[in-house]
C-alpha cells in the first residue's frame, strides 16, 4: 500500500505524519481518514481551493488534472507547478510527499 508523507503544518499536522493510501482514493479522503483535517469547503466536489496541497514527491503517479480542477488552481493561494486540489488527486502505487500550504482561501470561512 502506497505511503502519504505530510510534511510539517502548523496547524493541521504540526510534526508531519506518515500514514497509508489505499490506491483509487483521493488524497483528501486519505487525509481526512487518519485525523488531518485538511479544509475541504464544497465537500470534495471539485468546486473550490481550500484542499489545495503540493506535491513534492510522486506528482507523475497520480491521475491527469481536467479542465475544472486546472481552472480553479489557478484561483489558489500558493500556487506552484506541483500544486493540486487533494479532493481530484488519485492515489495510485507510488508513494507521496505532500505539503499543505500555509493558507487556504475559502470564501465562505471569510464572509465574502
Amino acid at each position: 500500500m502506497p505511503t502519504i508523507q505530510i510534511l510539517p503544518h502548523a496547524a493541521l499536522c504540526p510534526d508531519g505524519k506518515t500514514i497509508d493510501a489505499a490506491p483509487g482514493t483521493s488524497v483528501c479522503e486519505a487525509l481526512l481518514e487518519n485525523g488531518i483535517e485538511i479544509e475541504h469547503a464544497c465537500d470534495m466536489s471539485c468546486a473550490c481551493t481550500t484542499c489545495h496541497v503540493i506535491v513534492r514527491q510522486g506528482y507523475a503517479s497520480l491521475n491527469e488534472m481536467d479542465e475544472t480542477e486546472e481552472d480553479l488552481l489557478d484561483r489558489a493561494w500558493g500556487l506552484e507547478a506541483d500544486s493540486r486540489l487533494s479532493c481530484q488527486a488519485i492515489v495510485a502505487r507510488a508513494d507521496l510527499v505532500v505539503e499543505i500550504p500555509r493558507y487556504t482561501i475559502n470564501h465562505a470561512r471569510e464572509n465574502h
